[in-house]
């Protein structure tokens, strides 16, 4: 069982390393698996142990606490070296460094990263172009991303922006079923653009 450490441990599945962050900043603090200490390289005496079930062992000095851990066929991780006094647990650090790069691995293939795709119009679009844009923004939508709708003026069209505004509110009423209007259209020099979001 890894060891519970303050703010939110993910791992990098590709160096087979953890990373600890701050819960309230998001900033990375400390690579895990990199700076820990482990077995000889804990300084620090006496610490608090912890058994490899979790039962405190309470304070001894490191010497003891490795020993214990090498009867077992086991390291002796510092889990917590801000504590007074520091505090250690004996694990299989091989086999801990093996669950969190598998944990971020699955948490990798369960996580979607939205992205804004871009869907270009014309005030006299034909209808086929139309709804052919369309469906490419129903299958972007449907995938889970945000959609910026842009109109595009060109010369004189500019001087009638309710036909723009037109083709942006069909738009939006041909997708009503899977989205929602996240940001109204509004005007970007020649640009009338609206962003639309799953539901």
């Amino acid at each position: 069982m890894a060891p519970r450490l303050g703010g939110i441990c993910c791992a990098d599945s590709e160096k087979g390393s953890a990373f600890l962050f701050s819960s309230n900043k998001g900033a990375r603090i400390q690579d895990i698996t990199k700076r820990v200490r482990v077995n000889k390289q804990i300084r620090i005496s006496p610490i608090r142990v912890i058994a490899a079930d979790g039962a405190q062992l309470g304070i001894m000095d490191v010497e003891t606490a490795l020993a214990a851990a090498i009867e077992q066929g086991l390291d002796l991780v510092e889990v917590a070296p801000m504590a007074r006094p520091p505090v250690a647990r004996i694990m299989d650090y091989g086999k801990f460094k093996f669950e969190q790069a598998k944990m971020a691995r699955q948490a990798k293939k369960k996580q979607h990263v939205i992205h804004l795709k871009e869907v270009k119009y014309r005030p006299g679009i034909e209808e086929h172009d139309f709804m052919t844009k369309t469906r490419h923004a129903r299958e972007f939508l449907q995938d889970g991303n945000k959609v910026k709708v842009t109109l595009m003026f060109r010369g004189r069209q500019i001087a009638h922006p309710e036909l723009g505004r037109q083709v942006v509110n069909r738009v939006a009423q041909e997708l009503a079923d899977v989205a929602k209007i996240e940001t109204d259209p509004k005007f970007e020099g020649k640009f009338m653009t609206m962003i639309l979001a799953p539901k």
